[in-house]
């Protein structure tokens, strides 16, 4: 990966692993935004933004996320170009495959126009043929995954065990339907970090160092 030009680095990670705090402090040391599900769905809520919204904001203007995001940021900008909150709540409820069709596109919209580091959202996926991307796994053991919710999250053990169990399946099945292959799989990463031993600042070096 070139950092000298337009680059996303995805973060994969397994819960209790602190993979996402890991992409908040390195998109914050490369100077980029980080983008995860919060982030995703957040836009897709509050802009109803489906395949066919988005779709019709890509018809109208080539960067659309360009002036998308200029429109977040600046809300009170007037702007007629751009396609504005929906005010109804009559909308049905978009179901799993079209949200994840939204995501892939809101990503796409994303990394045309900036760098960043995104987390999660089968990003290793979506952007595989990206000649610029860098894809990173970050993994535990189950003892420091438990350990770890257990402080993080005001847990029991079994609690804790309960969870990351759910967590896990709830990932793989997601992964695996949309993108036929394992999150898993290390083939699927350029770079695996396991997170035992290691402080979250020691794995953003690591990276760092490996980027160059």
């Amino acid at each position: 990966m070139n950092k000298n030009e337009k680059f996303v680095i995805t973060i994969n990670r397994e819960l209790g692993s602190g993979g996402r705090t890991v992409g908040q402090k390195l998109a914050e040391k490369l100077g980029v935004q980080f983008y995860d599900k919060a982030v995703i769905k957040g836009l897709q809520e509050k802009y109803h933004l489906t395949v066919e919204e988005i779709e019709k904001l890509k018809g109208r203007r080539h960067d659309w996320w360009a002036e998308f995001k200029y429109q977040l940021l600046n809300p009170s900008a007037k702007s007629t170009n751009l396609y504005l909150p929906r005010t109804d709540h009559e909308a049905q409820q978009p179901d799993t495959d079209a949200v994840f069709k939204a995501e892939t596109e809101i990503l796409n919209g994303i990394i045309a126009d900036e760098s960043c580091v995104v987390a999660g959202r089968s990003g290793f996926y979506i952007f595989r043929n990206h000649p610029n991307c860098l894809s990173i796994l970050i993994q535990a053991s189950i003892p420091f995954r438990i350990e770890r919710l257990m402080r993080k999250q005001h847990l029991t053990e079994e609690e804790a065990r309960d969870t990351i169990d759910k967590i896990d399946n709830m990932r793989e099945n997601y992964v695996k339907k949309y993108t036929g292959t394992s999150r898993y799989d290390t083939r699927n990463y350029n770079l695996v970090i396991t997170a035992d031993h290691k402080s979250e600042d020691e794995i953003v070096d690591l990276i760092l160092k490996y980027i160059g």
